[in-house]
């Protein structure tokens, strides 16, 4: 069984901002906005080209209308996903609600999608009633003002819950499980196979049995055990991994520096990386954060930041000539103020620098459809 990965529908704020995909404007940005509000409506049929695709939640798409979307795969099983075989480039059609934001596609009939069968219907009005809990907490910790120290303690509450759900789905999801063989498991999960690293076979040998054993534990639902067993998996895998993928060296980190850096100094950060990397070997997590902080730290000193010209290419859509002037002119103020190291200044000059873009985003902010029907290469596929 695939070790489980938490708050993995936790992610709203931060896919709302790193999923856009913006276009040239082709109008002012104001007035493309109200265009946009005009035209959306609750219900949309939708044909366009799959733009990028994030897989198992959604895609984003580029409308025949000249519309930006981003359609959400919340409906849909795994099963049914892997069937689409989606392609960046296809053309494909979708039928679908539109929502406010990303929170939206995370409800509870899209979480029940791929659970088991099984689950009873006390198992199930339990899970829906935790659901909730959670989504109240996700909702008040993107939305409401609080410090470091309260959203850590509402992330608490947020875990204790999850691991509730998980108790109650765990016996389901283990009854259902087919694990893979060995030699399945050690190149799905791990990418080795008979072509890179060879694995000794007395190496090979104990690994088998490992997992075998590590199998048997999960499926009697021994979890300590389980994850015991693991770590002696991992232990004796390690060096083949470390073989496979090496870690960067120095010389790899500092590449594409632009900025010469003085020979002592050089010196001290390669000091400071080896006792990292030794850290990181012995497993000892607070010095390993304590030097590599402090590796950060000095190397960023020697960062060259990007010219406006190259930090304005990371947007796909166009300022008009009078914005870019002040942009420009924000833009270094900002990082001159930076190297003068005057930060409330340099605030402010950011504050001014994103008022002007904020139009812009806000013309080119996509559609956020939940999708109930794809249609591709005349193939329809509804949610089960």
């Amino acid at each position: 069984m695939k070790k489980t990965i938490k708050k993995t529908w936790m992610i709203a704020s931060a896919l709302t901002i790193g999923m856009a995909v913006l276009t040239p404007l082709q109008a002012g940005a104001a007035s493309a906005e109200k265009t946009i509000e005009a035209s959306v409506q609750k219900e949309q049929q939708i044909k366009g080209t799959i733009k990028d695709i994030f897989p198992y939640y959604g895609m984003n798409l580029k409308g025949q209308d000249g519309k930006n979307y981003f359609i959400s795969f919340s409906n849909f099983s795994t099963e049914q996903l892997e069937k689409m075989s989606l392609v960046e480039g296809q053309e494909i059609s979708v039928e679908g609600n539109v929502v406010e934001n990303h929170n939206d596609f995370n409800t509870f009939e899209a979480y029940k999608k791929d659970l088991p069968k099984e689950v009873t219907k006390e198992d199930l009005t339990t899970l829906e009633k935790l659901f909730n809990e959670m989504k109240k907490i996700e909702k008040e910790t993107n939305e409401g003002d609080y410090s470091v120290e309260e959203i850590e303690k509402k992330l608490e509450k947020w875990d204790k819950i999850y691991d509730e759900m998980y108790k109650i789905k765990k016996p389901y999801i283990l009854a259902n499980w087919q694990p893979q063989s060995f030699d399945e498991f050690i190149e799905e999960e791990y990418g080795f196979n008979e072509s890179n690293i060879v694995i000794k076979e007395n190496d090979k040998k104990q690994l088998k049995a490992i997992y075998e054993e590590w199998v048997k534990l999960e499926k009697s639902g021994d979890e300590e055990k389980a994850n015991k067993k693991y770590e002696e998996f991992d232990k004796i895998l390690k060096p083949y991994l470390d073989e496979l993928y090496p870690p960067q060296t120095f010389e790899e980190t500092l590449d594409g520096l632009e900025s010469e850096i003085p020979a002592e100094t050089l010196a001290k950060l390669k000091t400071i990386f080896e006792n990292a990397r030794e850290a990181d070997k012995d497993g000892n997590k607070e010095l390993s954060d304590k030097l590599w902080n402090e590796f950060d730290e000095i190397l960023g000193q020697f960062y060259n930041p990007p010219t406006f010209e190259e930090y304005m290419a990371d947007f796909n859509f166009e300022v008009s000539e009078t914005d870019s002037k002040q942009l420009k002119q924000l833009y270094e103020e900002a990082r001159a103020l930076n190297k003068k190291e005057e930060l409330d200044k340099e605030e402010g000059k950011w504050e001014e620098f994103h008022k002007i873009l904020e139009p812009y985003f806000t013309a080119n902010k996509k559609i956020l459809i939940s999708a109930s029907k794809v249609t591709i290469n005349g193939q329809e596929y509804l949610p089960q």
